[in-house]
C-alpha cells in the first residue's frame, strides 16, 4: 500500500509539472529573455622576421612611427514599451512605476583611451648589417615598423570587446501569450483582471510549495527548483503585460585621432540622448572634447650638436618620446585623464652601427613598435 501511495504522488506530481510546463509553453515560448552576446576580439599584433638579402643591399628598411589614438565609445540604445494592460497595472497589482507609452533614447557609458604608432612616410630608414655578421634578422610590422633586430619579437595581445547586448524581457506579441480563458475575456479591462488573478495564483502555488502547503510537493530539492523556476517564469511573462518592457542593445564605435601638436577642446564626437553618437560637425548633439597638453617636449636641437650627428656613421635610427596628459571631457566632467608617450614631442637619437658587427655575439635590440623607442638591449 505505501508503494501504490508513493506511486500515485509521483504520478500526481509529473501531472501537476506537465500543466505547468502547457501553462508555461504558452506563456513564455514568444518572450525574448536576457540574451548576452558578447564577442571576444583577439586583435594580436602581427609580426613578419625579415632576413637582409643581397637585393636589399644586405639590409632592411623600416618606419619610425608618429603617435596616434584610439577613442573607444560604449552606446547602449534603451527602447521601452508599454504593455497592453499599463493603465490597470496600479489597480490590480499596486504597481506605479510602469511604462506608459513606447520610446527609445540613448546612454554614454565607458569611454576609453588607446595609443597607437602610425608609420610616418618621412622617417623611413634602412638597418645595414656588415657582411658576415652571424644570422642578422629584423622583425617588423606588417606596415613596417621596427620590432626587434637580431632576437625574436612576442607581441602583447590585446582584447577588446565588441558586439551587442541585449537585456530585459520584451512584450511577448499578444496571440502567444494570451491563454483561453483570456482570450475570450473580451474587454482589454477584462482581460487585464483575469491576466492578474493568473499573477496571484501562481504566487499562492510558489508559496505553497516553499511553505509545504502544497497537495503535490516535488519528491526531491532539484524538481522543486524545477517548478518553481517555471513559475516565476509565467509570473514574469504576465507581469510584462502590466508593466511593459525594456530592451537594451549596446555597440562600440571608434574615433581616430592624429595630433600634430597639443589640442584645446577638440571634438572628437557628438553625442545626443535622442540620436546616439553623431559626428563632430552636427549640432544635434552635445560635444565629447580631447585636450592634449606637452609635460615633456624635446628642446630645440642645437645647430652645432646636429651639424655633430650628422657627420656620425649611419646608424639604427630610434625615437626618443616625450610626454603628454590626454584628457576627455563631456559636460566638464573627466572621462579620461592618462600620461602617455608621444612621439611627436620627442626626438631621435641613433644606435651606432658597431654594436651589430659583433660577429661572435651580436647585440640584440627590442623596440616599442607603437612609439619606435628602445626597450632592451641584451647581448
Amino acid at each position: 500500500m505505501k508503494k501504490f501511495a508513493s506511486c500515485e504522488k509521483i504520478i500526481s506530481f509529473v501531472l501537476l509539472f506537465f500543466k505547468i510546463q502547457v501553462l508555461g509553453m504558452k506563456i513564455i515560448m514568444s518572450i525574448s529573455g536576457l540574451l548576452l552576446c558578447a564577442v571576444a576580439v583577439t586583435a594580436q599584433t602581427k609580426v613578419e622576421k625579415v632576413v637582409p638579402t643581397k637585393a636589399s643591399g644586405d639590409g632592411v628598411t623600416y618606419s619610425l612611427p608618429v603617435t596616434s589614438f584610439i577613442v573607444n565609445a560604449e552606446v547602449t540604445k534603451v527602447a521601452v514599451k508599454a504593455g497592453p494592460y499599463y493603465r490597470y497595472a496600479e489597480r490590480y497589482l499596486g504597481i506605479r512605476d510602469v511604462v506608459t507609452e513606447d520610446a527609445v533614447h540613448y546612454e554614454l557609458g565607458k569611454v576609453t583611451l588607446t595609443s597607437k604608432g602610425v608609420p610616418d612616410p618621412n622617417n623611413v630608414y634602412k638597418i645595414e648589417f656588415k657582411q658576415k655578421t652571424v644570422a642578422p634578422f629584423a622583425c617588423l610590422t606588417p606596415d613596417g615598423l621596427l620590432c626587434s633586430i637580431n632576437t625574436d619579437y612576442v607581441p602583447e595581445e590585446q582584447a577588446q570587446e565588441a558586439g551587442a547586448e541585449k537585456g530585459k524581457a520584451a512584450i511577448p506579441p499578444p496571440s502567444s501569450v494570451y491563454t483561453e480563458e483570456l482570450l475570450m475575456a473580451g474587454s482589454i479591462a477584462r482581460q487585464a483582471e483575469v491576466a492578474a488573478k493568473q499573477i496571484y495564483h501562481l504566487r499562492e502555488s510558489r508559496t505553497d510549495i516553499l511553505t509545504g502547503d502544497a497537495d503535490n510537493l516535488p519528491p526531491d530539492g532539484e524538481a522543486m527548483k524545477i517548478v518553481i523556476s517555471k513559475l516565476e517564469e509565467q509570473e514574469r511573462a504576465l507581469t510584462v503585460l502590466f508593466t511593459g518592457s525594456e530592451t537594451r542593445e549596446t555597440e562600440w564605435f571608434d574615433v581616430s585621432v592624429l595630433p600634430e601638436d597639443e589640442l584645446e577642446h577638440e571634438v572628437l564626437f557628438r553625442f545626443s540622448s535622442k540620436q546616439g553618437i553623431l559626428d563632430a560637425d552636427d549640432l544635434g548633439g552635445e560635444p565629447v572634447y580631447m585636450n592634449l597638453t606637452a609635460l615633456e617636449r624635446a628642446p630645440e636641437p642645437d645647430p652645432k650638436e646636429a651639424e655633430k650627428k650628422a657627420k656620425l656613421p649611419r646608424g639604427i635610427v630610434y625615437n626618443v618620446p616625450g610626454k603628454a596628459r590626454v584628457e576627455i571631457i563631456r559636460n566638464n566632467k573627466t572621462l579620461v585623464k592618462r600620461e602617455v608617450p608621444f612621439v611627436q614631442f620627442g626626438t631621435q637619437e641613433t644606435l651606432l652601427p658597431v654594436l651589430l658587427e659583433d660577429k661572435k655575439e651580436p647585440v640584440k635590440v627590442i623596440f616599442y613598435p607603437e612609439t619606435g623607442a628602445i626597450k632592451q638591449i641584451t647581448k
